[in-house]
């Protein structure tokens, strides 16, 4: 008997230790091997680690210094992809610990990667990827196309028009407040930054769940503090270690009861909205009241089947991305707007002649106005084009896929680094890192000669649902402040690019705001 049980015990220990073993070092050594054999260059592999310690100091040490005002970002924004694709080229990858991670920089293969959503599909590995709330951006399959069904038509273009008297409400509370801060002799210095997050948080509130931003504040400030702690193991060099986020760590307890805080706040508000709405107290004109009445609707069209309709535990989780995506986005899009603009005085000067010659210095906008804001739009696509809200996407291998002249074997992911895309020379030009709203002038397919090289929204199927929200909200407050204000940088402005779930600046955006 004991022998049978040593015998066993024995068998079990050896299958296990076989599968680490081939984790570890068999599979990322045959993995290495495959694209090495395909031209690609990178580090050698490193037993467990790969490149994540010495990627999560490089991230470290571009958080202590700012740089010169330059939109050449990349070293300081993105790290990461930028040290092996400056060490090794575009052709190149990295190690995120035991796995590679391919770069896709040429045009034509990161269409092929937006297009194959099935085979190419979002870092599931990611320990972290429950914990950042799930929603339709991180679904994959029958389960994706069920919840973007369900979501689109709170986007539809006449949704987001009759929320344009909550945009601009949200706007128009920061300017009076900026009204009120300036000085006698007309001017004032202003960190604009946190009064952009407070109107961009306000916005959502207001639009997504009918409440000012006094209420869903506190949302905001769990979710601030959430993506601190994020990027706290990020920086830590160990996030991919499989298995981390159930450790009773002092970060993972911290990181639990966030999300806890925001599950149930969020839910208080869901709860609310159907008790109101089951009176028929509540009107449907909001983000939140059009998702519930699309699900309802979709729930009764498909009633005699299986997994029809969100549950409600996916409702919260598309109202948290609401919450986080579309503040961030936007906040981050304003804030480096008016930094520009700030800097190249004609370009704000164009932007506010257009502006009043579309309005007026009329306080009060009207939303097809916005269509004619051409300028605007071309100054708004620069800004997204050098600093992206988001600087890299990843992608991982479902089945060995074929893009372009390379053959992609199941457990590599893939990188898709949008800052170095956005700047590239030999797609842009030797202006590339250069501000130049112009180039925008006949549209983005005439500026990007029909390649799929802009992607500060994605691309392809998945392309970002809040793209058209996010643009609204920021000509919208973008106009209103040219109404009111010119603004240049402050001599205590300092640029410091940083990623932080959005590619913010680090130490804020100080302005000297003058009154008109």
């Amino acid at each position: 008997m004991w022998n049978w049980i040593w015998a066993v015990g024995l068998g079990l220990l050896g299958v296990w230790g076989w599968k680490i073993l081939n984790w570890m070092w068999v599979t990322p050594k045959r993995l290495e091997k495959c694209l090495r054999q395909q031209g690609l260059a990178g580090n050698s592999y490193r037993l467990l680690f790969g490149d994540s310690k010495d990627t999560a100091a490089a991230v470290r040490q571009a958080r202590t210094q700012p740089i010169s005002f330059s939109h050449r970002i990349a070293a300081r924004a993105t790290p990461s992809s930028h040290i092996t694709i400056d060490q090794y080229g575009k052709d190149s990858f990295t190690w995120i610990g035991p796995s590679p991670r391919v770069y896709i920089t040429q045009p034509e293969q990161v269409k092929m990667v937006f297009s194959q959503i099935n085979d190419i599909r979002k870092a599931t590995s990611f320990p972290f990827r429950r914990r950042i709330g799930g929603g339709v951006v991180s679904l994959e399959g029958a389960k994706w196309a069920k919840h973007r069904k369900i979501i689109n038509p709170a986007f539809h273009m006449e949704k987001l028009k009759d929320m344009f008297p909550a945009f601009s409400k949200s706007c128009s509370e920061m300017i009076n407040k900026w009204e009120m801060m300036i000085t006698k002799e007309g001017c004032c210095e202003l960190d604009v930054w946190p009064d952009l997050q407070n109107m961009a948080a306000d916005v959502i509130s207001r639009t997504a769940f009918g409440s000012s931003y006094e209420e869903g504040k506190k949302i905001f400030q769990l979710l601030k503090q959430w993506a601190s702690l994020l990027m706290a193991y990020v920086m830590k060099g160990v996030y991919f270690l499989p298995g981390l986020r159930f450790l009773p760590t002092k970060l993972n307890k911290r990181m639990d009861e966030i999300n806890g805080k925001i599950r149930d706040m969020i839910w208080g508000i869901i709860s609310k909205r159907q008790n109101a709405m089951k009176k028929g107290e509540a009107s449907n004109d909001d983000l939140l009241g059009i998702l519930l009445e699309s699900n309802s609707r979709e729930i009764q069209e498909h009633k005699n089947k299986k997994d029809v309709g969100m549950s409600i535990e996916e409702v919260i989780a598309e109202c948290r991305l609401f919450y986080f995506a579309g503040q961030e986005t936007t906040a981050a899009l304003l804030a480096w707007t008016m930094v520009l603009l700030g800097r190249y005085s004609e370009w704000q000067d164009r932007a506010r002649a257009e502006v009043l010659e579309v309005f007026g210095d009329n306080k009060k906008l009207d939303f097809d106005g916005l269509s004619r804001l051409k300028v605007v739009t071309m100054i708004l696509n620069e800004v997204l084009r050098l600093y992206p809200p988001v600087g890299m996407l990843a992608r991982e291998i479902h089945k060995e896929t074929k893009l372009g002249n390379l053959t992609l074997p199941v457990g590599v992911s893939i990188g898709i680094p949008i800052v170095c895309i956005h700047q590239d020379p030999t797609i842009w030009g030797e202006d590339a890192s250069e501000f130049k709203p112009e180039r925008f002038a006949e549209g983005i397919s005439k500026a990007t000669k029909n390649q799929v090289c802009f992607i500060p929204f994605g691309w392809g199927p998945r392309i970002c649902l809040g793209q058209n929200f996010a643009m609204i909200e920021a000509k919208i407050a973008l106009s209103m402040i040219l109404q009111r204000f010119s603004f240049e940088l402050s001599p205590s402005y300092t640029h410091a690019p940083i990623s932080n779930v959005t590619i913010q600046p680090q130490h804020g955006a100080h302005l000297i705001l003058h009154m008109l």
